[in-house]
């Protein structure tokens, strides 16, 4: 099991910025990505990065706005969110996971551990 802690969530106007961070308690996982939840909606992923050579995958609907980035010394994960859209509130989550992309390219949207979860709100 490992322990992952959100954290960098706020309150933003449309078209602010924001980056989250994601904190594990090892390093033993092959990649860390990030999903979020609106209240009454479905998970939606986002995008996910391999710790070992820091290859970055995104789901479709998430390409253009939204980076992820890594810095495996200190076991942090980062999401630069820009552009940001009252659609976008949500609670953002990072997990642990096994797979990035599946063998055809699509995303892979298995997970094994994940955090508490950090609140975007974007609102006017």
């Amino acid at each position: 099991h490992v322990q992952l802690v959100e954290s960098g969530g706020g309150l933003v106007q449309p078209g602010g910025s924001l980056r989250l961070s994601c904190v594990a308690s090892s390093g033993d996982y092959y990649a860390i990505g990030w999903f979020r939840q609106a209240p009454g909606k479905e998970r939606e992923d986002i995008s996910c990065i391999v710790t070992s050579d820091g290859s970055t995958y995104y789901a479709d609907s998430m390409k253009g706005r939204f980076t992820i980035s890594r810095d495996n010394a200190k076991n942090t994960v980062y999401l630069q969110m820009n552009s940001l859209k009252p659609e976008d509130t949500a609670v953002y989550y990072c997990t642990t996971k096994a797979l990035c992309i599946y063998p055809n390219g699509n995303y892979y949207p298995g997970y094994d551990d994940w955090g508490d979860g950090t609140q975007v709100t974007i609102s006017s």
